[in-house]
């Protein structure tokens, strides 16, 4: 991570992580069975064609800069941010999350890629990273675009995740609320209801300690066993 960027508290992160990921263990009715067996684990869907083949030097949390380059990635700025657990609500610490996705103009950094937006040179557009002891992830990252589907139809905005725990592992993708393309999505329609808002970030207003136009999306990710 950036060391100029200004960190959450540890307490804060934790706190929207558990708050509005929707999977807290205290509930309405204040057993940890009863979360449980409302709990989903996170449904798999796929890797895509474009999961980087030569993954960038550069891999820290924050996509929105390359190291040794002087300018800063397009578009509107998202600090993505969750936990890693498994289906009791446990932490699964240690956990690898790599993530990637177009950049503001969904062109994939990625020489199969038949989009014909050049590719923004200061996007770093894969990252991996690893959970702390609390299970938390945390990146830097901008808002991916829509782009055409190489089979079928225009793909909604989405971030790809492939998320290795100490058992389990996904790969899966994670879309982004009221988006006039979700209906639509092949990907995201094969999914139930709940299994769609379990796919779907929560996204807030940045604290005061961010930029100003920036949101933050809170996304947990659930494994087995972990």
């Amino acid at each position: 991570m950036n060391k100029q960027e200004p960190d959450f508290s540890r307490r804060r992160i934790l706190g929207m992580a558990i708050g509005f990921g929707g999977l807290a263990i205290s509930g309405t009715n204040g057993t940890a069975l009863a979360q449980e067996a409302k709990r989903l684990i996170t449904w798999p869907l796929p890797l895509g064609p474009f999961y980087p083949l030569m993954k960038p030097l550069d891999q820290d949390a924050d996509l929105t800069t390359i190291a040794g380059k002087p300018g800063r990635a397009e578009g509107k700025v998202i600090h993505l941010m969750g936990r890693v657990m498994n289906l009791k609500g446990e932490p699964v610490s240690g956990a690898k999350v790599e993530i990637w996705q177009t950049d503001s103009k969904g062109r994939y950094a990625h020489p199969s890629d038949p989009n014909p937006v050049p590719p923004d040179p200061n996007f770093q557009g894969f990252s991996a990273q690893f959970t702390d002891a609390d299970g938390r992830y945390r990146f830097k990252t901008v808002k991916p675009a829509a782009y055409p589907g190489l089979l079928v139809g225009m793909r909604t905005p989405h971030i790809h995740f492939d998320v290795s725990g100490k058992i389990d592992r996904v790969v899966t993708q994670m879309f982004f609320p009221n988006e006039p393309l979700n209906a639509q999505d092949a990907t995201l329609g094969r999914l139930n209801a709940a299994y769609k808002e379990a796919a779907t970030a929560k996204i807030l207003p940045p604290t005061k300690d961010l930029e100003a136009d920036s949101v933050v999306a809170v996304w947990d990710i659930v494994l087995l066993k972990g």
